[in-house]
């Protein structure tokens, strides 16, 4: 069996957004009980985690470390078309993932306890976010 959809995230600033809960119903949809979901960011300056959902704490921590590690000065790169967070939109997407592989098991993605998945957006401005999700099992 495969199935494929596609969810519109949009966001609003940089930082994690939780797409779990759609991600989980959506599976539910497709009647697949044992199978692998691939998760998939359609750009280059968002990324995905999977990354624990219980503590707001472990966001912003991450969010303020991506920061520190990959500073907005536009005096150090190349590409700043679209502003200082640009570049450092595309670096921070290339330390994360835009493809997941999630197991499926018993009709749900086999995450942990405390697990998440969140597109990470990377960039200071509102966008529309497409993500493709593709099951395949049985």
């Amino acid at each position: 069996m495969h199935h494929c959809t596609s969810l519109t995230v949009h966001t609003n600033r940089q930082g994690l957004f939780e797409i779990t809960p759609e991600i989980l119903a959506w599976v539910d949809t497709t009647g697949v009980r044992d199978g692998l979901l691939t998760v998939f960011c359609r750009h280059t300056s968002a990324s995905l985690i999977i990354q624990e959902n219980a503590d707001p704490d472990v966001r912003r921590d991450l969010e303020a470390f991506f920061k520190r590690l990959v500073r907005e000065d536009a005096d150090l790169y190349s590409h700043v078309n679209e502003g200082a967070d640009d570049m450092p939109a595309h670096i921070r997407s290339v330390l994360s993932d835009v493809s997941l592989s999630i197991p499926v098991i018993d009709g749900r993605p086999a995450l942990g306890t405390w697990q998440g998945v969140f597109l990470f957006e990377h960039r200071a401005r509102d966008h529309d976010r497409h993500v493709v999700l593709q099951i395949l099992g049985a």
